[in-house]
């Protein structure tokens, strides 16, 4: 079976992986143009192009995927019997979509209908879930809209980030695409044997592309509510808010933290240091409740342990963030 892979970001590795290991011609890996990056700007890889070249795979990386000599390329040159996205960036055309006798396959980290969208994982976690999971789909011209093939849950508990659901997430998507295309008489693909599950439109959500504008902290809002933004913006744009130092405002990253109770009778202006344990971080009161805050990064710094930065800086109960 001629197969075709589409992907970027590190997400899509596993399944990258999950592909190659099950035996099948992969053609190609198409993923997007490297990108220049850091001072020097050097044009740097996606994490699929250095897996692709890892394993001697021939790469492809056109500027539009839907550029009608790159859709000539895919359907008369590479010929493929199904293409398999992942995290792969750009929107496939019906021209492309129509191109595999077997469809095309898309792997979605959340459960369909909900959280369609570009950003499943940061905003699940954003927004308090306790469950998520990974879908794998046929691709129509919707976004997200395709008919189910299946689906895997999986648990998010009170202390993961974004990060961490995104690697477990990763390792679960493999090894689904590896369960459909391996198989001793065959995969399961060319026996023609996967389920076909319309999705319940009625139930949608979406999960848009994060902004910067995401990360910032309102204070006045809860601790749990101002806990899950931190959760969910790791690793970017990563929760902030302002404190005050001897050379002005700055800004100040907020990586890691924990909901604590607040004394009872505690009566303080949303996001006031109310506490310093130096060991464990400093205690800011919000809308409702208590957090401490366990790992800063003030602007122009590099990340640091909460007790570092109210050393460096001279944080005292009192302070105000925000």
């Amino acid at each position: 079976m001629r197969v075709v892979f589409m992907g970027t970001d590190k997400f899509a590795v596993p399944s990258l992986e999950a592909v190659i290991e099950s035996g099948v011609d992969l053609i190609t890996v198409v993923t997007q143009p490297d990108q220049p990056k850091g001072r020097g700007l050097k044009l740097s890889f996606s994490p699929v192009k250095e897996c692709a070249l890892r394993y001697n795979i021939p790469v492809s990386q056109p500027e539009k995927v839907r550029d009608k000599n790159f859709v000539e390329k895919i359907r008369d040159e590479f010929k493929p019997d199904l293409i398999i996205v992942s995290a792969y960036g750009q929107i496939l055309p019906k021209s492309i979509l129509d191109i595999p006798k077997f469809g095309c396959i898309n792997v979605h980290p959340s459960l369909l209908p909900k959280y369609r969208g570009a950003s499943p994982i940061q905003r699940a976690v954003m927004n308090g879930e306790t469950e998520t999971g990974v879908t794998l789909m046929f691709m129509d011209e919707g976004e997200d809209t395709g008919d189910i093939i299946f689906q895997e849950c999986v648990p998010i508990g009170i202390t993961e980030t974004s990060e961490t659901l995104s690697e477990k997430l990763a390792k679960i998507a493999g090894q689904m695409l590896l369960r459909i295309l391996k198989k001793e008489d065959g995969s399961i693909v060319e026996s023609l044997e996967l389920p076909r599950h319309p999705q319940d439109h009625s139930q949608a959500t979406y999960a848009p592309k994060l902004s910067k504008e995401d990360g910032l902290i309102d204070w006045n809002k809860s601790a749990y509510e101002i806990h899950n933004i931190i959760r969910g913006t790791v690793p970017w744009p990563c929760a902030y808010t302002e404190f005050n130092s001897v050379s002005g405002k700055k800004m100040l990253k907020i990586w890691d933290s924990n909901l604590h109770d607040l004394p009872e009778g505690t009566d303080a202006t949303p996001g006031t240091i109310v506490g310093i344990a130096k060991e464990s971080g400093i205690v800011v009161a919000t809308g409702n409740g208590g957090l401490i805050i366990n790992t800063v990064q003030p602007s122009d710094k590099s990340k640091m342990r909460a007790k570092d930065f109210i050393n460096g800086y001279r944080i005292k109960i009192g302070d105000k963030l925000g």
